[in-house]
């Protein structure tokens, strides 16, 4: 049996969200490198030289490397094991966890999610507002993607 405390859950998914706003994942730096190494054109060259130097400023500096107007979205993998040590809903823990790290004092995050897009078009002002995931059932643990 494993517990997930609800505070760890929440810290999971504020964290990850951080994490992938200022650092690209591996193997897109190594792809760009090769590709920067094997072009000719002059402007596209510089252009992926453009990409790698600022992949590594955001990483260096732990900066968002785009503040585009994309929506979280969660796939979670919980064990039938898992006990949750907590009072919130999974969803509402989900939804807590895109607050804080969208409202990080350190790495404000772009809130571009609407409450009610056919309706008012008020900005939730923290992206926390019914963020869509998925649950899948695993072994004895929880994985959290965040895409």
């Amino acid at each position: 049996m494993t517990v997930i405390r609800q505070d760890d859950f929440i810290d999971s998914v504020a964290d990850a969200l951080q994490f992938i706003s200022y650092y690209h994942p591996k193997d897109f730096v190594q792809a760009v490198h090769q590709a920067y190494e094997h072009e000719m054109n002059p402007a596209a060259k510089d252009a992926m030289a453009q990409i790698l130097i600022n992949s590594r400023l955001c990483a260096q500096g732990k900066r968002p490397i785009c503040q585009d107007t994309g929506i979280v979205t969660v796939f979670l993998k919980i064990g039938m094991n898992v006990v949750w040590d907590a009072t919130m809903s999974v969803a509402d823990m989900v939804n807590e966890g895109v607050r804080r790290a969208y409202t990080h004092p350190d790495n404000v995050l772009r809130a571009s999610i609407l409450e009610d897009p056919a309706g008012a078009r008020r900005n939730t002002k923290d992206n926390g507002f019914k963020v869509p995931f998925k649950i899948f059932k695993s072994t004895s643990i929880v994985f959290v993607d965040i895409i």
